[in-house]
């Protein structure tokens, strides 16, 4: 059962991950321990939102959602540890399901799960899903691999992760 830890608002997520402005998506962290985060989001009924495409937010990008809440979970373990944020870049997503078309038309808060199921020191499995006022909107799972460009001399743009 997730715990109740100090919840962050946008700000303070905006801190911690490598997406600010409009691009960082999330409105709150509502609780999170160790493996597992709820978040929620009203930035898909955003008509600025970033990634809106002919005025439509798809609901793919519900994937982008549940990316940013995998960061901000690595950034608040890793902190917790007394670590720096490790940089992370979403290389797979698999088994996803998609039950709606489109995320610009719910009118309540998005509520984004997201659950460390595996990994190493330099990789990370997730479970994600996105829903809408209990509904759910879409699911699946995700890895992320740790400073992926700082052996290669570049900064890779993207998640923050544990």
């Amino acid at each position: 059962m997730l715990t109740a830890a100090r919840t962050l608002n946008r700000d303070e997520i905006a801190a911690r991950i490598p997406h600010d402005g409009a691009m960082c998506l999330l409105e709150s962290v509502v609780a999170w321990d160790a493996e597992r985060i709820r978040c929620t989001a009203t930035s898909h009924l955003a008509a600025d939102n970033p990634l809106r495409f002919k005025d439509r937010l798809a609901s793919v990008c519900g994937i982008e959602y549940a990316a940013q809440v995998m960061a901000t979970h690595g950034a608040l373990v890793g902190t917790e540890h007394g670590q720096r944020p490790r940089a992370g870049l979403l290389t797979s997503v698999r088994g996803v399901d998609i039950f709606v078309d489109r995320l610009d038309g719910l009118d309540a808060p998005l509520d984004i799960e997201a659950e460390r199921i595996g990994g190493d020191e330099n990789t990370v499995l997730y479970r994600f899903s996105v829903q809408c006022a209990g509904r759910p909107l879409l699911s699946g799972r995700a890895a992320v691999i740790l400073d992926a460009g700082q052996s290669a001399g570049f900064t890779a743009p993207g998640l923050t992760a544990q």
